[in-house]
């Protein structure tokens, strides 16, 4: 290529932004530009935005070799971002389903099994997906579109691209951003919902931790049981409830530690860079710079604040039945989202700020664990609900 040939593309690339749809391009590019800020500057989820930044940038290049080259001998094939969205995503879900391997093998059921009552927040936390999905319902013509949008307030990012794949959603890329950037502002967004709907006397209730003692058999057994009675209720759960709970069991066996610690780094840390790269095949600018996508990104906000909301809003009606000094701290339910381990941390630092002696970060993981296996299972109901209510 010689340097006339090299100023006409560069000369093209750059005329590309001033046509009649190029602006959304440089939108694009910019909005690439603010997740790597949000992910390098203000440290929010790092690992999961500066690959959808990176990538978001990368398709939205003009005339972009990520999304199709062309072959002397084969004519237009794929480029990387959109072979990896095709194979890894398209055809198998394998990318998302792969990652909660790694995410059951980092998460300990303990603090759970020791406080069964916890698997409550993580079932009332849940409550916000299904408002959501009610409500976009009525702004979205296809069903399905408004599902997919509601699992945005799982708070868990592989569940919500799982979803809207299946259902083949239009909207994949504004879910996944949406999805991952609520995950990344839980610091923000959830002491704004909690204060919203408790007292500062109800957020200094103190909860003694008093660990039972669980047994070996009873941690290899959880995950196994947990997958059957899912598998049950909503059977179209079981593969993402399934790879959760066998990474869990990896962990738990103790005979396999070298493939839970892989499971728990190689494996995590590789996938979450692919699918945060692959991601960025559904935020080309034709279909990501819509009013559509502002709509989403409100409507992940109202499924996440209203998440957050029913695990609070269950403990106090738990609290009306149980007697003093046995009330539940009504932030715990809080924490029955899917955003583990910040949530619970969140909990721990606005339970510690009204007093310093306040201690609810145990209470807060079983809360929190419970809401990760909460979220996958109520991803599976829409799954395996909303096509039924479709044919009826």
């Amino acid at each position: 290529m010689d340097i006339l040939e090299q100023f006409s593309f560069l000369y093209n690339g750059v005329a590309f932004f001033f046509t009649e749809e190029g602006w959304k391009n440089l939108v694009m590019l910019l909005i690439g530009g603010l997740l790597i800020y949000l992910a390098l500057v203000k440290d929010f989820e790092p690992a999961l935005l500066m690959p959808m930044g990176f990538g978001a940038i990368l398709v939205n290049l003009p005339f972009s070799g990520a999304i199709d080259q062309q072959n002397e001998v084969l004519g237009s094939v794929p480029g990387i971002i959109d072979w990896l969205f095709k194979v890894g995503i398209h055809a198998s879900e394998a990318m998302p389903l792969l990652l909660f391997i790694g995410i059951g093998a980092m998460i300990d059921f303990g603090p759970l099994l020791s406080n069964p009552k916890m698997l409550l927040f993580g079932a009332a936390a849940q409550f916000g997906i299904f408002l959501t999905v009610l409500v976009a319902s009525f702004m979205f013509p296809n069903f399905k579109d408004a599902a997919a949008i509601g699992v945005i307030g799982a708070a868990d990012g592989p569940t919500a691209i799982l979803v809207s794949q299946v259902f083949k959603s239009n909207y994949m890329g504004a879910i996944a951003v949406a999805a991952y950037s609520y995950m990344a502002l839980v610091p923000i967004i959830q002491p704004f919902a909690i204060k919203l709907v408790t007292s500062k006397k109800e957020r200094m209730i103190r909860m003694p931790y008093n660990p039972q003692s669980v047994s070996r058999r009873t941690r290899i057994l959880f995950p196994i049981f947990v997958m059957i009675i899912a598998g049950l209720v909503a059977p179209m759960s079981v593969s993402l409830v399934g790879m959760l709970m066998f990474g869990n069991l990896l962990r738990e066996c103790l005979k396999l530690e070298s493939l839970s610690q892989t499971a728990q780094t190689t494996l995590a840390n590789l996938i979450t860079i692919l699918l945060g790269l692959t991601i960025a095949s559904s935020m080309k600018a034709d279909q990501f710079v819509t009013w559509g996508t502002i709509i989403i990104m409100s409507l992940g906000l109202v499924a996440f604040v209203f998440d957050t909301i029913g695990g609070v809003l269950f403990a106090k009606f738990m609290n009306i039945f149980l007697p003093e000094g046995k009330k539940i701290n009504p932030m715990v339910g809080g924490a029955g989202i899917s955003a583990f381990p910040m949530s619970a941390r969140v909990i721990q630092k606005m339970a510690l700020k009204e007093d310093n002696q306040n201690h609810l970060l145990m209470h807060a993981v079983g809360a929190n664990v419970a809401g990760q296996i909460g979220s996958v299972v109520a991803g599976g109901i829409i799954l395996t609900v909303v096509p039924m209510l479709i044919k009826g």
